[in-house]
């Protein structure tokens, strides 16, 4: 629920305050309805929703009922008595105080402070007292999941983080000056209060669309109306016949340059893998020049003088032939080390071979969806975009299989790091080697305990993907990905650890196939 939207239905509230508490309903596990009779005489309940994922705020005139099914929900049917005085709104932010009164009776209840916070999937309620020390929450929060703040009974309540953004109620049309030659769409993160959904609904207003750059004409249609969107933010203005045409295209538009940017890096990817194979196909030849040198070298050993850095043969041919050599080596490890050269090459020029035809495949797939993204129409692109999580994170990082069968992510550059890290469970196991620079490497267990062969097998990798790469005996810690995060301002793949244990291990790759 937007910011705007919640100020709306305080204003219509506060008119009613202070209001009568009739008494609490709790409907379902994450609801609670405060049944007011207003001082108009107006009888309603206050209801707030404050589970994630979507939390809300609303006056309702419906009875609603339901007795406490959490020891949370029987706390509030205790302690939430009396009037409601006031209802505040943290700036124009999705947190909200409701303060009652308290009531007289043979036991007094004292003055308590519910504080709603409508944040999405962070959503939550809690109980305080007069003084602001959290008395009962929804949902505890630790500073193992939260590092700025905790939210559980027994410590002063902490509001989430601060921010700067223009107030709309207050804002002048030269404030958004900043928005000049930029799509409407950025307002959502200059005004507060307002978000996606209010976002479309300004765009509607304004007759624009949220891709439109703002020129001063547009600016002004905009000021116009986020003042009318303070007023009034319910949603329910129509588009033109016309503005729905240009917003679809602009829509779709938006949702294919992505795609298309991520398929054309894809297909670059594979003509310099391309390119690569062809140029090793060319070296063939270089291969069987090398051979032919060894061959030369071991039938004329003693013509070879000890110390030499090239010497010139006479060949089989009976032409002459210059080969250059190591001085610090005999002629047959000369001859060896050709040998092995030319090896290398000829199985490189195989493995092109193998790899030239399905590069080749694989980019003309590649430039057969290019064509039918450029032809799809808004409801393709959408699906294409909402692609589930699962199968979006199937994209990032090395796969491997441990030897107990969790499934082991390996990070290949800093992006892939800091993403990897983000998407991880809590509880799955993280690892790193020990002070030098390298992959994340995140075993899924989610709160398991995955055997020792399993953990030495996650090190090696992490061992293998960093720069002590070979290493005889490699440190590497492991912690809860609970227990990492990346420090403000930080670059991506940077992080810092607690409650880490060192597992040490070789640097090499232990025996399983991973695929990019």
């Amino acid at each position: 629920m937007e910011g705007l939207l919640i100020h709306a239905v305080l204003r219509e509230l506060e008119k009613e305050l202070p209001a009568l508490n009739l008494g609490l309903a709790f409907p379902d596990e994450g609801t609670a309805a405060i049944l007011l009779k207003g001082r108009s005489g107006r009888i309603f309940n206050l209801v707030l929703r404050y589970r994630p994922p979507s939390p809300s705020l609303v006056l309702e005139e419906a009875t609603l009922l339901g007795e406490p099914k959490t020891p949370f929900q029987r706390q509030l049917s205790a302690r939430v008595k009396g009037p409601l005085v006031e209802a505040q709104q943290l700036k124009l932010d999705r947190v909200v105080f409701f303060r009652f009164a308290g009531e007289k009776g043979f036991v007094d209840t004292p003055p308590s402070v519910l504080v709603l916070e409508a944040t999405g999937r962070n959503a939550n309620l809690l109980l305080l007292d007069e003084a602001g020390t959290i008395l009962g929450v929804d949902r505890v929060i630790t500073k193992e999941v939260n590092r700025y703040r905790e939210l559980r009974p027994g410590l002063p309540y902490t509001p989430p983080p601060p921010y700067a953004k223009l107030d709309p109620r207050t804002l002048k049309e030269e404030d958004l000056r900043p928005l000049l030659g930029k799509p409407l769409k950025e307002i959502v993160r200059l005004v507060d209060g307002v978000g996606l959904e209010l976002m479309r609904e300004l765009a509607r207003r304004a007759g624009l669309t949220p891709e439109t750059p703002l020129d001063g004409e547009g600016l002004r249609r905009v000021y116009g109306a986020l003042k009318g969107l303070v007023e009034d933010p319910s949603l329910r203005t129509a588009l033109s016949e016309e503005l729905r045409k240009r917003w679809a295209e602009e829509e779709k538009e938006a949702l294919r340059r992505p795609l298309l940017e991520a398929l054309e890096r894809e297909k670059r990817t594979l003509l310099a893998r391309l390119s690569d194979y062809h140029k090793a196909l060319e070296r063939l030849e270089e291969a069987g020049r090398l051979r032919a040198m060894a061959d030369l070298l071991l039938a004329r050993l003693k013509e070879v003088p000890k110390g030499a850095e090239r010497v010139r043969l006479t060949g089989f041919d009976g032409k002459p032939v210059e080969i250059p050599l190591d001085p610090a080596l005999s002629p047959q490890e000369n001859a060896k080390k050709l040998y092995e050269r030319a090896r290398r090459l000829e199985e490189l020029s195989e493995r092109a071979l193998e790899l030239i035809p399905k590069t080749e495949a694989k980019i003309a797939a590649l430039e057969k969806e290019e064509e039918r993204l450029k032809e799809a129409g808004l409801e393709e692109l959408l699906a294409l975009t909402r692609r589930p999580k699962e199968e979006r994170e199937a994209r990032i990082g090395l796969r491997y299989t441990s030897p107990s069968g969790f499934s082991v992510l390996v990070g290949r550059n800093a992006k892939e790091n800091d993403l990897l890290t983000r998407l991880a469970h809590s509880e799955d196991l993280w690892f790193h080697a020990q002070g030098v620079p390298g992959s994340h490497v995140i075993l899924k267990a989610e709160g398991k305990n995955p055997p020792l062969e399993d953990l030495l097998f996650a090190a090696r990798l992490a061992a293998y993907h960093s720069k002590a790469r070979g290493e005889a005996q490699v440190p590497v810690d492991y912690t809860r990905k609970k227990h990492v995060w990346r420090p403000r301002k930080a670059a991506p793949g940077q992080v810092l650890y607690t409650g880490a244990k060192t597992l040490f291990v070789e640097g090499t790759l232990p025996k399983a196939e991973g695929e990019e």
